[in-house]
């Protein structure tokens, strides 16, 4: 036979009843079926509620009452078609309601509601619900708990009687068949002294069908839910949570105490006693196989199952010198907070014993540092101990999983990923049974902590990586596109998420942890926030998203002055706006610096040579122990442009023009042509080679005069021809020469004093044979002389500009950051 239990979402509608009718009805064809139910869905609630107002003598009591009755009597409407059986449901259903009714009144006359009235008024829902159930469902019977479920009372509490239970409920079920369907109120009892309707508290239900499952040898205990099973995670905080198919008693009751909300904490232990496995199902989507819950998992190979938290938790330190060595202070404070009936769900202590930090609920701390500071009032007016502690608005997280003991580096892991996410852990506890890591953290901080790790424990069907794109111009607007047309790819072959949670453009912003549709995004970022630096980041910071990286695609200043904040909060950067990484050299330090300090990235490999691996081979060599003695490279796709189209029929100045015609140059091609970018560049490819340099060392051999760069670009359109006649002549002689003009950055080291190193950029002739004389349109080209490649310096080379392969190396960039 088998134990079924549906709580209360489950016979909260008619949709859902109809289905336990369905649930049930196909079960009991082939074997004995008990059926455990709880309240309509929200009746509990509702029943303290209305005793309470009519506690205080308030008359609206009467219309809460009459709304209960309206449910009940619409939902017994809705389902039981046969006429003879609704008149009898509703006269056994009126019946109850006429004696509530009586209580209620009694309750109003005289303002008083004892513990006694309060545990009859809760009860009325499981008597309710299991009177509609059985009269539904085909061959139901009802039984009634408080026949053979009973309690006693200790230390004020109804506890279970176990002994009288077990004979009561063996009893009852005697005569077991499989022509019936035995419908049970769950959560009620009754007290085997005084013979009072007692209850099992909140989540009795649960108990009720275990204890049933476990006299009576159940085959399997059945828990209907509105959820598919145990989650690795909370799905509302988690999108990528999914369901645990299989856990052992051990990990079930952990992800329980640790609120995960799926069944009752004690409702474990009767059916593991007698091994008897869980199934939880979803009365929504019965077709789910759910999670089974038995006593040993084969072939489990995950460490970590699941995931849990309590929110509002408060850590309260007991600490003092007095504590060290001395016995008999850690009994003091639970027994303490025992007798206040302050439960306490985590304890941390260090090993000095100077401390003892414990864990209650928000609600819980004030009084419980109140009866601590009075329980020792002597240690703490002599000095030997300090006042209580008090830190609150915290959350609690606990990890979980039986495999954890047999695989080392966990808690290593776990800290580790807390760290780089910018997350401190207050406190900590975990028993030698290493099955749960618990941890206390800021509360702001739940969310993300949650998010990190369900993803570094590969919890996730997939990696998610957050991204913010600022900028959406050429560069900007075809990255958009690449990450939109790889998304699906990604995600199938890689198993890895790419989240644009937010876009940016000179107009507006738009920010959603959700993620935005790439096909509308534009339509979506018309009706964000108005464009403002200091809001957006703001607004980013507040999200407090995991695993993000914020993308800069602009050539803005005030942009790149975000790129520290957001280090500092631990999310990474890819830069293609080069100003950053060419400031002051401080600045620059400082932002490696603290993305190192961070555990986070900040990446710039397009801020020289777009797509081309310049950069990251840089990096490789100096990691690798080699060193960088000279760079020469030319990094200006808009002057080679311009140096490769000059001829005798093409003037100087019009090869400007069609540099700016094609958007090779920026608008105002006077940004190129003065050398800046250049320079830029040469600075932050000397850094890394390095070497500290800033821009104002780099020596300028430019071949405009100064005065161009004066006035409107107007101005600088109408005499730039002024400068074609000497181009030409000089164009002549060069050609004679079988020579090319090439705008070359130079890095030179002094090989007996690497120190000692000279940077400059100027407009070199270049002969025939060199391996710049050939370099074709746009591209850039880099010889690096190193230690190694002396005498045959590494090349690299090919297209440094264009908005597809910048964008292909910030997007290169994006992947290197999600696959670490």
């Amino acid at each position: 036979m088998k134990v079924m239990k549906f709580g209360g979402t489950s016979v909260g509608s008619v949709k859902s009843i109809l289905s336990l009718k369905k649930i049930v009805e196909t079960e009991a064809r082939t074997q004995p079926v008990v059926v455990v139910v709880s309240a309509l869905d929200g009746i509990t609630d509702k029943l303290i509620a209305t005793s309470k107002m009519a506690k205080q003598g308030d008359e609206h009591y009467r219309e809460e009452f009459d709304a209960m009755v309206t449910r009940h009597h619409q939902m017994i409407e809705a389902i039981i078609t046969d006429d003879k059986k609704r008149v009898d449901l509703f006269n056994n259903v009126d019946q109850l309601f006429d004696q509530l009714k009586s209580i209620y009144y009694g309750v109003y006359l005289i303002h008083d509601l004892s513990k006694k009235t309060e545990d009859t008024i809760v009860s009325y829902g499981e008597r309710l619900s299991s009177h509609i159930v059985a009269a539904m469902v085909k061959n139901g019977v009802r039984m009634n708990s408080r026949d053979f479920i009973r309690t006693e009372k200790k230390q004020g509490r109804h506890v279970i009687d176990a002994d009288l239970t077990t004979e009561l409920v063996k009893e009852a079920f005697k005569d077991l068949s499989d022509k019936s369907v035995y419908v049970v109120p769950g959560f009620i009892a009754r007290d085997r002294d005084s013979h009072e309707t007692t209850n099992l508290g909140r989540g009795g239900s649960d108990y009720t069908a275990s204890i049933i499952a476990a006299v009576l040898n159940a085959e399997v205990l059945e828990i209907w839910t509105d959820v598919d099973g145990f989650m690795t995670a909370d799905p509302k905080v988690i999108k990528t949570a999914y369901t645990i198919n299989e856990l052992s008693y051990i990990e079930a009751m952990e992800l329980c105490n640790f609120g995960a909300k799926v069944i009752y904490p004690p409702t474990i232990y009767p059916v593991c006693v007698k091994n008897i496995p869980i199934k939880v199902k979803n009365t929504f989507n019965p077709e789910h196989p759910g999670t089974l819950i038995k006593a040993k998992i084969e072939n489990d190979q995950k460490p970590i199952k699941g995931i849990s938290s309590i929110k509002g938790t408060s850590l309260i330190t007991v600490t003092g010198l007095s504590m060290v060595g001395v016995i008999g202070v850690n009994r003091r404070i639970f027994t303490t907070l025992a007798n206040k009936g302050i439960s306490v769900f985590m304890v941390s202590q260090a090993s000095s014993e100077n401390s003892t930090s414990i864990g209650v609920r928000d609600e819980d701390a004030a009084a419980a540092a109140e009866v601590l500071n009075a329980e020792f009032a002597k240690e703490i007016e002599t000095g030997a101990m300090f006042p209580m502690q008090v830190e609150s608005g915290l959350a609690t997280i606990a990890i979980v999983g039986e495999n954890m003991k047999q695989t080392p580096g966990i808690a290593g892991k776990l800290f580790g990923t807390l760290g780089r996410s910018g997350i401190s852990v207050i406190a900590c506890a975990q028993g030698a049974s290493e099955t749960n890591i618990s941890f206390v953290v800021d509360g702001k901080f739940l969310r993300k902590s949650l998010n990190v790790l369900h993803d570094s424990f590969f919890l996730s069907e997939y990696k998610v990586l957050n991204i913010f794109i600022c900028g959406i111009g050429t560069v900007g607007g075809m990255l958009l596109e690449q990450i939109r047309t790889q998304q699906q790819f990604l995600m199938q072959s890689r198993r890895l998420k790419l989240n644009v949670v937010g876009i940016s453009d000179v107009d507006n912003f738009v920010l959603d942890r959700d993620g935005i549709d790439l096909d509308n995004y534009e339509k979506i970022l018309r009706a964000g926030f108005k464009a403002d630096t200091d809001h957006m980041r703001e607004e980013i910071i507040k999200m407090n998203i995991f695993n993000s990286v914020f993308v800069d695609c602009t050539a803005s200043k005030q942009i790149a002055t975000l790129y520290q904040t957001f280090l500092e909060h631990n999310i990474s950067v890819v830069a293609a706006n080069k100003i950053a990484a060419s400031s002051d050299y401080d600045s620059y330090l400082k932002l490696r610096q603290t993305a190192r300090d961070r555990g986070v990235w900040f990446r710039y490999e397009t801020n020289v040579g777009a797509g081309l691996p310049i950069i990251g081979t840089i990096n490789d060599l100096c990691n690798s122990g080699d060193k960088i003695l000279k760079i020469e490279a030319i990094l200006s796709g808009t002057l080679n442009f311009i140096f490769n189209e000059i001829a005798a029929d093409v003037p100087f100045s019009e090869t400007v023009r069609r540099a700016k015609e094609q958007r090779y140059s920026e608008p105002d091609p006077r940004i190129d042509l003065s050398g800046t970018d250049v320079i830029r560049k040469l600075v932050i490819l000397t850094r890394e080679a390095g070497y500290k340099v800033e821009q104002d060392d780099v020596e300028k051999h430019l071949f405009v005069p100064d005065s161009y760069f004066e006035g409107s670009i107007d101005d600088f359109w109408k005499r730039l021809p002024e400068l074609d006649a000497d181009f030409e002549t000089r164009r002549k002689v060069l050609e004679a020469e079988n020579k090319r003009w090439r705008f070359v950055a130079t890095m030179e080291a002094d090989e007996n004093d690497p120190s000692n190193f000279k940077t400059s950029v100027a407009l070199k002739e270049v002969p025939y044979g060199h391996p710049f004389y050939g370099l074709e349109g746009s591209n850039n080209i880099v010889l690096l002389t190193t230690e190694r490649y002396k005498e045959y310096p590494m090349l690299i080379q090919g297209y440094g500009a264009g908005a597809a392969v910048t964008a292909a190396g910030v997007f290169a960039n994006i992947m290197s950051i999600a696959n670490i």
